[in-house]
């Protein structure tokens, strides 16, 4: 019987630890389980393990949506090497029984540092697209995992709830404070808001090349009082790479116009600007120890231990000189959202907020329609309210529920689009259908995938359904409702029934 490691372990003690600079590493399976490309991974590792600089690599779990060697599999084979290793743990592939069975799988293999994401839309496989699953989000997962640790999981139904010997994972998640809009980068730091209600642990950020955006998370956590570590993350792209994030084709992530000439630029020396680029990866290292951060996530495709031995020596010599190196780690789109007013003089990042009008002003008559109909109608207290709530019960107890169903879905269809299924949400969400408007199902706001406004899946053809929700709101002064308590998961049992009904039935059981 495997026993796991103790709370204690190396990669946490770093990681809480405030004298600490806590280094990891990703890694990239690929397809196959005996490929090259699983060996020199497990090389990789061994000599990161023998060198003892690194407390953890990070594995991906399908990245890019793409169906690759699953984590735990070269995670338990690292860990015998004496190395930690965070698993990345998606929420596109699984439902939430499997993640539970997962989870107790990896729990008694000692795998229990995780890092908690709702993972990128899946990609052709075979014969065809495979469907994407998405029944939690990444708060939500965070919630279940939060559960498990104490080992009771809640139900609907009380007699439902389990009990079971505790799990004790930590559990990291990712922001990404380099959104090219307002909108995209409120609603980043509001998803944080429910991650750490959640039970978050540490943070993870997205890639970017901006010392004053890098900044800003530290101080918006600062201002909100949230003390979890955060790792920066320190990616080396190599040219093909770098294309595709410059053209926008790798979802979240963003290299300007500015950095990606300079990129090209040094790719006409000898080895192609690779030099280049992990120095530039030295000096940002460099600059994140400088603002504070707990440590530094460093990743790119290729690369070789002595490139991250290099990466990592160089980032010590210009450690004391970080602040002079902030002119060259200034990469963000003139056009790029800022959460805070710029600092002049030490070019990163006053304490004031920047003022963000709405993006569309005048009224939003299909939202004040529909809040004006479910405050009459569907608020006690409304004066609709007992009218609605004596039709629904009296069709439900005269056997005509089949029949509310179909009125109810039609209605919704017509207006919103409605999926039917029984768990409506559209009063938390601005009036806008999650099962219809967003690719992901999300209920607990908007994914890091989005690109200057739009869907991760179709970019340039449809908008983030989050950033019309903020938006809507943002008219009236509602948008920190997106910061509030996480939403549960859609309940499966009321597929196909009427919410209206749900809804009156719920509050009838809670008398």
């Amino acid at each position: 019987m495997t026993s796991p490691p103790p709370k204690d372990s190396t990669f946490r003690r770093s990681l809480f630890d405030p004298e600490q600079f806590t280094l990891t590493f990703e890694l990239v399976p690929s397809r196959g389980g005996h490929s090259t490309g699983q060996s020199r991974l497990m090389d990789l590792a061994r000599e990161a393990a023998a060198d003892g600089r690194l407390q953890a690599v990070s594995i991906t779990e399908n990245a890019g949506g793409h169906p690759a060697l699953s984590p735990e599999v070269l995670g338990h084979e690292i860990q015998a090497l004496g190395l930690e290793v965070i698993n990345h743990f998606s929420c596109k592939d699984k439902n939430r029984n499997q993640m539970e069975s997962l989870l107790f799988g990896w729990d008694r293999q000692g795998l229990h540092n995780l890092l908690v994401l709702s993972g990128d839309y899946p990609q052709d496989g075979y014969q065809g697209r495979p469907k994407p699953v998405f029944d939690l989000d990444s708060v939500q997962v965070l919630d279940l995992i939060s559960q498990m640790n104490v080992g009771h999981i809640e139900a609907n139904q009380p007699q439902a709830s389990l009990q079971f010997s505790p799990t004790s994972f930590l559990k990291g998640v990712a922001l990404s404070p380099f959104k090219l809009q307002p909108s995209e980068l409120f609603l980043q730091y509001a998803k944080l808001h429910r991650k750490i209600q959640a039970g978050a642990d540490y943070i993870i950020t997205q890639l970017g090349y901006d010392a004053r955006k890098f900044e800003e998370v530290l101080l918006y956590l600062r201002q909100n009082n949230f003390q979890l570590p955060v790792l920066g993350n320190v990616f080396i792209p190599n040219l093909t790479v770098a294309r595709l994030m410059h053209q926008g084709d790798i979802p979240g992530c963003v290299i300007s116009e500015a950095l990606y000439a300079q990129i090209l630029a040094e790719a006409n020396t000898p080895d192609k600007g690779k030099q280049a680029r992990l120095l530039r990866a030295a000096k940002l290292l460099a600059i994140l120890k400088g603002l504070g951060y707990a440590g530094a996530h460093i990743g790119g495709p290729g690369l070789t231990f002595a490139d991250l031995n290099f990466v990592i020596s160089h980032s010590l010599e210009l450690a004391q000189q970080w602040r002079t190196l902030i002119p060259e780690l200034s990469y963000w789109p003139p056009h790029g959202a800022y959460f805070f007013k710029k600092d002049p003089e030490t070019g990163l990042n006053l304490t004031q907020i920047n003022d963000n009008p709405p993006a569309h002003l005048g009224l939003s008559l299909p939202y004040l329609l529909s809040r004006t109909v479910h405050n009459h109608f569907f608020e006690p207290g409304g004066i609709g309210f007992p009218v609605a709530k004596k039709i629904c019960l009296g069709l439900d107890g005269a056997g005509y529920d089949t029949l509310l169903v179909r009125i109810e879905h039609l209605t919704k269809l017509l207006l919103f689009g409605c999926q039917n299924c029984g768990d409506c949400r559209l009063a938390d969400l601005a009036y806008l259908c999650p099962q219809s408007g967003c690719a992901k199902y999300m209920l607990n706001g908007a994914c890091g995938g989005s690109n200057n406004g739009w869907c991760e899946v179709y970019p340039n053809r449809r908008r983030c359904f989050y950033v019309r929700i903020y938006e809507r709101l943002n008219r009236y002064g509602l948008t920190d409702s997106l910061k509030e308590a996480p939403s549960a998961p859609r309940d499966w049992s009321r597929h196909n029934t009427s919410s209206w009904l749900n809804f009156f039935r719920d509050l009838e059981k809670e008398r």
